[in-house]
């Protein structure tokens, strides 16, 4: 449990640090992901970004066991 705590506090400090690159990254508006916007009424559901970052931290995860 102690390995993994430091492990997620070193990735929090790491994006962090990296926010002004990560923020260019194109997620929240791929293709896919779905943008209601009416006046007085906003909905935003980033299903292929979802789908894009759950695929990527299972294939760390995967490769993390290993």
């Amino acid at each position: 449990m102690q390995k993994t705590l430091i492990l997620a506090g070193l990735v929090i400090i790491v994006v962090g640090l990296g926010w002004p690159w990560l923020s260019k990254l194109p997620l929240g508006r791929l293709p896919g992901d779905i943008v209601i916007d009416k006046p007085g009424f906003k909905l935003f559901f980033p299903v292929t970004s979802m789908l894009l970052v759950s695929g990527l931290v299972t294939l760390l995860m995967w490769l993390l066991r290993k």
